[in-house]
């Protein structure tokens, strides 16, 4: 029994490997037949959440279908596997459970998912947005860079995540652009924030400028791909990419050693907790989604906390409030779905002073 449960699901086919590595030697069209038809199932039981206040248990539960699947299969299908795997925490005794990766995206971002279930669910966006935020704030320290002197641009600004982003950051940064295509939406929302914080920000809709300008990117775009050209990128430009699926290809690393492209924070999970299952994080250590969904358990706020696609800053505000309560913090980053080494972000900055250097003697 636990009181909550968190579903997964693999990211690529190189996730199944790791866990069934005799499938590396089937036809990739076979794997994926395979995966698509498991049904979902228990993954394994997490123990050790406790905090100051309170303690919980739960489970992980997998929801068998790679994110290629997720995106290419029809919607229904999809999410009538995710109400599946709801089930599975239902009679595993959760009283939540949490949306990880593409299950939170899939559709109307739960709503249709909870309708369905006896129990609350979230999507941890309202933590996940946090942790960004905060984890962007921090590898602007390590990088070097003076937010409030920076150069900061929020892309999909007009958009429920890109909007609440561009809000909270108006409280400390001092050059915000917003861009987006609407240009009536971008002027009602600098003038809310002008109202709000009293920050004049910018509005455009040229993206490859806007990049090139930037030396802090929000990237929430919700487009169905990439829209960030990593050569357009400043040496040390931080990239927090929040859209799903993403703003910034994956070959971004492969392309540039002198950018830092982040996904958001890793964070720290109180007590001594065991999840096991190995999902490429430090002990001890989770995705904020999943810390979302274990904060709503500790506190004992079993309700469908985050749904759909409309955020708030008093959401987020009020998930940051609680996580502090409770003991969670931004131990590190993640990058491409994996956590990154203070080390590799070292070497960035390093990188990044050296190719300023060359493009200023050049």
């Amino acid at each position: 029994m636990g009181d909550f449960a968190f579903i997964i699901h693999p990211i690529e086919l190189d996730d199944v490997f790791r866990k069934l590595k005799f499938m590396r030697s089937w036809p990739v069209p076979v794997v994926e037949t395979v995966v698509r038809a498991l049904p979902p199932f228990k993954v394994s039981e997490i123990t050790g959440v406790q905090s100051d206040y309170a303690q919980t248990s739960g489970h992980f539960v997998s929801c068998p279908l790679t994110s290629k699947q997720m995106v290419e299969l029809p919607e229904d299908k999809v999410i009538n596997k995710i109400i599946r795997a709801g089930k599975v925490a239902e009679k595993l005794g959760a009283k939540i459970v949490g949306l990880g990766a593409m299950t939170s995206v899939v559709g109307d971002a739960g709503i249709t998912v909870a309708k369905n279930l006896d129990i609350a669910v979230t999507t941890g966006n309202s933590y996940t947005v946090a942790t960004a935020l905060q984890g962007t704030k921090k590898a602007a320290e390590l990088m070097g860079i003076d937010l409030a002197n920076a150069e900061v641009l929020v892309m999909g600004a007009t958009g429920s995540i890109g909007s609440v982003c561009a809000r909270i950051l108006a409280r400390d940064a001092r050059f915000l652009t917003l861009l987006a295509r609407d240009k009536n939406k971008l002027d009602l929302l600098s003038a809310r924030i002008m109202r709000e914080t009293g920050l004049a920000t910018k509005v455009s809709s040229d993206v490859k400028r806007s990049v090139q300008r930037a030396d802090i990117i929000i990237a929430v775009t919700g487009s169905a791909e990439a829209v960030i050209d990593v050569m357009d990128l400043k040496p040390g430009a931080i990239v927090c990419d929040v859209a799903r699926p993403r703003d910034v290809s994956k070959r971004a690393a492969e392309l540039r050693d002198d950018v830092l492209v982040i996904e958001g924070g890793v964070v720290d999970v109180p007590g001594d907790v065991d999840f096991g299952f190995n999902f490429g994080f430090p002990p001890r250590t989770s995705y904020a989604c999943m810390a979302e969904t274990m904060i709503l358990s500790l506190e004992g706020k079993y309700e469908s906390f985050t749904l759909g696609r409309d955020l708030s800053v008093t959401q987020v505000d009020d998930i940051s409030r609680l996580a502090e309560k409770h003991g969670f913090k931004i131990s590190g980053f993640r990058s491409f779905e994996r956590a990154i080494s203070p080390e590799t972000i070292e070497n960035i900055r390093k990188n990044a002073q050296r190719n300023t250097q060359k493009l200023s003697q050049s």
